[in-house]
């Protein structure tokens, strides 16, 4: 195992396991995590001992994603967060790199199994989603709640996941479901209780893991390269660029004023109880 650190890596009969390591914080997403994903996923790429990857979280939570504790919370600038006027492009180039980070999940040769045993949430929900095929607690719940203000994911990955219309029900409204209702919807491969997931996990990479790598590089590069004609780099960029946006509109501005004043905890009760967003035009 790798020296303990925000993301752990660990390789046994043919499985790798990859595992988000901050379960005091619910796995939330600071600055080194992301770098620290992407070199995960390349040691997976070139250990010849792994077949296929699982991806999981340690604790009670899959990712609560980034860390509000750190972006929105605490007063001042922040990577994510500039005084005004803000310089767009700055913002791309923080939250580009850390698109990119994640995406080494989606872009890693060898088939990625997301485990989601707990919540994945806002860009845990990006994380989840660039897996290859995600397991999921029924009873856990994913979802991108700052689709309401003060993000928008920029893997675009549930575009692609969802269609259209579901993607829009979901991100015009930032809600949260349950896993049993990811797998209904078309969002997640399976969803079992919590007791049962292991063995859904093990059942799926018990039956990859003795195909050739070549094989399963293969016939992965081909399923992500048709989905990469469809768009997804543009989409990813517009993403991107929106998502500092959503950072730095008056609405945005007005989320992190809040946070300061009374905790995020509470400005996002308040953000996902469905009054009026606050801070703009009426």
């Amino acid at each position: 195992m790798m020296n303990p650190g925000p993301v752990l890596y660990e390789v046994s009969d043919r499985v790798a396991t990859i595992t988000l390591n901050r379960p005091e914080r619910f796995n939330a997403i600071d600055e080194a995590m992301p770098d620290a994903i992407a070199a995960a996923f390349e040691r997976a790429s070139g250990d010849d001992a792994a077949h296929v990857i699982v991806l999981t979280g340690a604790g009670r939570g899959f990712c609560g994603g980034y860390d509000l504790n750190v972006y929105a919370e605490q007063s001042g600038a922040n990577p994510a967060v500039q005084d005004m006027p803000w310089d767009a492009m700055a913002d791309y180039k923080f939250m580009s790199r850390c698109t990119q980070k994640l995406m080494s999940i989606w872009r890693c040769p060898k088939p990625v199994i997301a485990r989601v045993h707990g919540d994945a949430v806002a860009g845990g929900s990006d994380i989840a989603l660039c897996g290859d095929i995600i397991v999921m607690n029924e009873d856990a719940r994913i979802g991108y709640p700052p689709a309401r203000v003060w993000g928008c994911p920029s893997t675009a990955m549930w575009v692609y996941r969802l269609g259209a219309e579901k993607a829009k029900r979901m991100l015009f409204t930032g809600d949260l479901i349950s896993g049993r209702r990811a797998q209904e919807m078309g969002l997640v491969y399976r969803s079992v209780p919590l007791a049962e997931l292991d063995g859904a996990v093990k059942r799926l990479t018990d039956r990859i893991k003795g195909v050739p790598k070549n094989q399963l590089m293969m016939m992965k590069m081909m399923v992500n390269q048709t989905v990469e004609h469809m768009g997804l780099t543009a989409a990813q960029t517009l993403a991107t660029l929106f998502d500092g946006m959503a950072r730095h509109s008056p609405e945005g501005l007005h989320f992190k004023q809040r946070a300061e004043q009374v905790g995020f905890k509470q400005a996002v009760v308040e953000r996902d109880s469905g009054a009026p967003i606050a801070g703009g035009k009426k």
